[in-house]
């Protein structure tokens, strides 16, 4: 007879640190995420126009937007680009984000006031956020599939222990 040592099961659960903590690392990713998605669009609309030159005080208002977004995203959004699937909340989360970015590159020239680009930029982020949705959705499977794995390896080798 083995004798293993009882661990408690509230040991597996992680604390308050640890959730913020994750919470705050999927923020960083998020914001440079759709700063660089943002940033794309811009540098392919100032390429498009004969200007070589991106404005940095655009970049920076560009990256602070990113952020801020990015915590209205999981604070009061319901983290909707992580769902399972896209229902109602997530199509509401998706437009609010999309109208925050719409409006603020509108206020802020990022587009020079061309409402035409102003508008292909409002579904290039809906398109930004379907797909980064996606990408969610696959790493999730990925990861079921992993963990599963390692399920059945740690069944494999709890039976040659007994």
């Amino acid at each position: 007879m083995i004798f293993r040592k009882k661990v408690k099961a509230d040991s597996d659960k992680p604390s308050l640190w640890e959730r913020y903590l994750t919470k705050e690392i999927g923020i960083e990713f998020k914001a440079c995420l759709y700063f660089y998605a943002l940033l794309f669009f811009y540098c392919i609309y100032r390429i498009c126009t004969g200007n070589t030159v991106a404005d940095i005080l655009h970049m920076a208002e560009m990256i602070f937007l990113a952020y801020i977004i990015g915590y209205v995203q999981v604070y009061l959004l319901w983290n909707f680009d992580e769902a399972d699937t896209i229902g109602r909340k997530e199509v509401l989360g998706i437009s609010i984000c999309t109208a925050i970015y719409t409006g603020v590159s509108y206020w802020l020239k990022w587009f020079d006031r061309n409402l035409y680009v102003t508008i292909g930029f409002a579904g290039y982020i809906v398109f930004l956020f379907v797909c980064v949705y996606l990408v969610y959705k696959c790493r999730r499977r990925i990861d079921d599939k992993i963990m599963n794995s390692n399920l059945e390896l740690f069944k494999t080798r709890n039976k040659w222990d007994e």
